[in-house]
């Protein structure tokens, strides 16, 4: 009983460490029934699904660990709680579909700062932008089995904080003036503060992504890279491809947020829903 008993302390003030955390976030915002009921997950659950690097992290040899950028960004829970508070709809926090432009010149001209989500086409974009809006019901985010269903820019208010954009996926079936859209968008919007590159973990960087990347970094924009589909490979396929794509980004982007963004979609709400909400903190987030 006697060499039990630090081990019995220990978990007692790692729980009240814990339970205070909790209540600490209960207190500051007013979060979400699926949110809180991830705060109560044990912490090892809780660490795969708020921070999936972190949980990479231990089935990577000690050599390696090094050259995985883990904690550029590290959100406290309070963080999170204050990012999903951002995606609640309310009457003092409007979140709502705008307009949609094939043009930049056709584009709402607002005056808060912007965010827009590329990647090719059934990269799954729509779905996690659908999973961003879970908590605005009333906001409408069509999502399609059939590569390329959007086809314009989509423009989303997320109440005073910024303005969401859904930009056509590349690659296949394309619009036919997806360059010229695109691209002049990207070069001239003048409140773009970040551009969310989705990439398909499964399969990697492709040429059509390379093609993207390399009008991110002569626009010299800063952007961040999503890793979608995480759940569709083993673990170990999975970590060789965040390995090759985080070296990409070290030795060959200058422009790219050095940190990379895993999500897996679909997977239960409260998954998505923390996995993908402090992606927007990064935007405030200096280069």
């Amino acid at each position: 009983m006697k060499m039990a008993a630090p081990g019995l302390r220990h978990g007692m003030r790692r729980l009240l460490e814990v339970s205070a955390a909790l209540g600490r976030v209960c207190r500051a915002y007013s979060t979400s029934q699926a949110f809180a009921e991830v705060l109560r997950l044990p912490r090892r659950q809780l660490t795969k699904l708020v921070y999936p690097l972190q949980d990479l992290e231990q089935h990577l040899a000690p050599d390696a660990r090094s050259d995985l950028c883990l904690r550029v960004f590290d959100p406290s829970l309070e963080d999170l709680a204050r990012a999903e508070s951002f995606f609640t709809a309310s009457p003092r926090n409007r979140i709502e579909y705008l307009s949609s432009a094939v043009r930049l010149d056709h584009a709402p001209d607002l005056p808060r700062p912007e965010v827009c989500f590329i990647g090719r086409s059934n990269v799954g974009k729509s779905s996690l932008i659908k999973a961003l809006f879970s908590l605005a019901p009333e906001v409408e985010v069509r999502v399609s089995q059939k590569p390329g269903h959007t086809k314009k820019m989509n423009f989303f208010k997320v109440g005073k904080y910024f303005t969401l954009v859904d930009m056509p996926g590349y690659g296949y079936r394309a619009p036919e003036d997806f360059v010229d859209m695109v691209e002049t968008y990207l070069k001239e919007r003048r409140n773009l503060k970040r551009t969310f590159l989705l990439v398909d973990s499964v399969v990697g960087i492709t040429k059509t992504d390379n093609i993207a990347i390399e009008m991110c970094e002569e626009f010299a924009l800063p952007y961040v890279m999503v890793l979608t589909k995480t759940d569709k490979s083993s673990k170990g396929h999975l970590l060789k491809q965040v390995l090759q794509i985080q070296k990409f980004v070290n030795m060959q982007t200058q422009g790219c947020f050095p940190q990379l963004f895993p999500v897996s979609l679909p997977q239960p709400q409260t998954t998505t829903e923390v996995r993908t909400f402090y992606l927007f903190k990064s935007a405030q987030q200096p280069q």
